[in-house]
């Protein structure tokens, strides 16, 4: 091939991006300062909006007084949305049974376990995308334009037809579809144990930040009321809340902010590593309060956001009683002051606000941005929400922290059938030293399966992150659990014996993996669906192909097209490269 000089390949990316943009509804919003953000998001008075109650739809039928089986059409809608009493009203795609009734977030799904639901997802969305996107970035590219979807139900144990698959993806009126759908109608088995809370979103190869971004998200919730009464923990509507986590930029119009121009545009014209808004939206208001009673409240949380981590506490000091993570109980409660919160990770927590010595608690957040070693949140981003505790206690809450939870299979490190390596690597352009890429295994999102596991088994992944970043992994269809964190020593001599071979072995990480050892938080040994992964660490993983409450074998053929993915959950990372094929075999 005859080299190229740098100028012309710029000019060749820019014609491609033009063609590409006219072809599938690119449109770059009007450049503005990262000043001129904040002082819209800092004109926005804190704790005048009330939070929502996000609809609820249920996942089941009543049959003779019996629950059974139930169909829905969830549609995906382009609407508009008041994100604050003084903002401008903004245009999202939002869930819902019509587009009247659509939301952001979409409507809570409450589902029963052992009771199936079948969802037909539909794509009502226009021709052209609401916010900029990136086509130099592995992504869906419809030929006739359109926003392309496709929903995953995050941390559902389904068939893989039902997953989601990021090129399983469809346009509006399923007009056009990518190579791996096969469905308009997803089967949920619900097959697994209650507990913690799961969420739906968009998983469309290489929009996911942007789909998210415009509001492609929702809560699912199973159920199981014989085995969960007992506990005693606070029930009901008012009692039992999901609050959705997501911070977002807005223009002073009110429309929602993201990036036109990358970090390197001459590699990437849109796309940046991380997307961090200056305002914190729950619930789809940018910092809500909410009036609660002097008693227990129980509280589900997930960080929707793009790349924020959160560490979430209470003003006043008063503790998270984390009862579950992901979808999953713990064994037992454990009494937390600090929650750290993954981009895409969920905590099932219960407080207590007859405990409160004070009228208002506000929920703080102090995770610096990119997480670890970033910036540290400012007056905005440091605040979340506000509780105003009615000043009576209330003497007739039968609610309970019960000592007990759910006990689920053993983690028994010892009965892994594999080991694997798993390696994250961030590339870098030359000239910038910005970021361009991210890969697992040194691989791209279409290089063929490595992960291969067989249905019903345990394996042990060791987790290697050679970045700055601080990832959350996520797998889909298994659950999962952090054993052991260790530090690499050597790390640069470790990183580029790595970039060379990519073959861990060789590179001696049982040489290298002999520094600090890091203890997986209390609150964080259940089985999950995302986990943390340090920089600069080993994390051992112990992943579970079969139903960890019983142990037994999928109620499905897991083992069948078009399979699942694993990735990071940073969703500009997801995008750009950082997913992977994950292929059961039987």
């Amino acid at each position: 091939m005859v080299p190229v000089r740098a100028e012309v390949a710029a000019l060749l990316l820019l014609l491609l991006v033009a063609a590409v943009g006219v072809a599938a509804g690119f449109r770059p919003g009007p450049p503005v300062s990262e000043d001129t953000l904040e002082k819209v998001a800092a004109s926005l008075e804190m704790y005048v909006d009330l939070l929502p109650q996000m609809p609820k739809v249920l996942g089941y039928s009543l049959k003779y007084g019996r629950p059974a089986p139930t169909h829905l059409t969830i549609g995906m809608y382009q609407k508009k949305w008041k994100f604050h009493r003084d903002l401008p009203v903004t245009t999202v795609f939002a869930f819902g049974t019509s587009a009247e009734s659509a939301t952001f977030p979409g409507p809570t799904i409450e589902a029963l376990q052992g009771v199936p639901l079948w969802v037909t997802w539909e794509n009502h969305l226009p021709d052209r995308h609401i916010l900029p996107w990136d086509p130099t970035v592995p992504v869906a590219i419809p030929r006739a334009g359109g926003v392309p979807t496709v929903v995953h139900l995050h941390g559902g144990v389904h068939p893989p037809q039902s997953d989601g698959h990021a090129n399983a993806w469809f346009t509006a009126g399923f007009r056009e579809r990518g190579p791996t759908w096969t469905t308009p109608t997803y089967a949920y088995p619900n097959a697994q144990s209650p507990g913690g809370v799961l969420w739906y979103h968009d998983h469309a190869l290489g929009l996911t930040r942007a789909n998210l971004l415009a509001g492609l998200l929702g809560a699912y919730v199973i159920r199981n009321p014989a085995a969960e009464a007992p506990l005693g923990l606070p029930c009901g509507d008012a009692l039992d809340r999901v609050l959705v986590l997501a911070d977002r930029s807005f223009y002073a119009d009110g429309s929602l902010y993201m990036n036109c121009t990358g970090d390197n545009p001459g590699v990437h014209p849109q796309w940046q590593p991380e997307y961090f808004g200056d305002a914190v939206t729950v619930n789809g208001k940018a910092w809500p309060f909410l009036p609660v009673a002097r008693r227990r409240y129980r509280f589900r949380i997930i960080n929707a956001s793009n790349a924020r981590f959160f560490n979430l506490s209470l003003s006043n000091g008063l503790p998270f009683h984390v009862i579950g993570s992901d979808a999953s109980y713990l064994p037992r409660p454990v009494a937390v002051t600090h929650l750290l919160v993954a981009v895409a990770e969920a905590f099932d927590v219960v407080v207590d606000f007859s405990e409160s010595s004070e009228a208002e608690l506000e929920v703080v957040n102090t995770a610096p941005y990119p997480y670890p070693d970033g910036d540290s949140p400012d007056h905005l981003t440091g605040k979340v929400m506000k509780f105003v505790v009615a000043p009576a206690r209330l003497w007739d809450d039968h609610s309970r922290v019960p000592a007990r939870l759910l006990d689920y299979v053993k983690v028994a490190e010892e009965e892994a059938a594999q080991r694997r390596y798993i390696v994250m690597y961030e590339y870098e352009d030359e000239a910038t030293g910005n970021p361009t890429h991210l890969y697992i295994n040194g691989k791209r999102p279409e290089d063929p399966a490595t992960e291969t596991p067989r249905a019903g088994t345990t394996e042990v992944w060791e987790v290697i992150n050679l970045t700055a970043d601080n990832h959350p992994l996520h797998l889909h269809l298994a659950t999962f659990q952090a054993v052991r964190v260790r530090g690499l020593v050597e790390l640069e001599e470790f990183k580029r014996c790595m970039e060379r071979l990519n073959d861990a072995a060789r590179c001696g990480v049982a040489r290298h993996a002999v520094g600090e050892e890091v203890a997986v938080p209390e609150h964080e040994r259940t089985w999950k669906n995302v986990v943390k992964l340090a920089p600069g660490f080993v994390t051992t993983v112990v992943v579970k192909f079969l139903m960890v409450d019983t142990g037994r074998a999928y109620p499905f053929d897991a083992a069948a097209e078009p399979g699942y993915v694993y990735h990071c959950h940073i969703l500009d990372h997801e995008d750009n490269a950082m997913i992977r094929p994950l292929k059961l075999i039987r």
